[in-house]
């Protein structure tokens, strides 16, 4: 039984690890600014024609 108790806590902790985890990713993507989405590039353009 005590073993069966051990697997189980280690279980539960595991789970409780994991959920901490991926909750902590997300705050942090969360907390990052968003990146301007501005070209590098940009291209001049030289008239109306064809």
């Amino acid at each position: 039984m005590p073993r069966l108790l051990a697997a189980g806590l280690t279980v539960a902790l595991a789970a409780v690890l994991a959920v901490g985890a991926a909750l902590g990713v997300v705050a942090l993507l969360e907390a990052t600014p968003d990146q301007p989405n501005t070209p590098l590039i940009t291209y001049e353009r030289a008239g109306q024609g064809s």
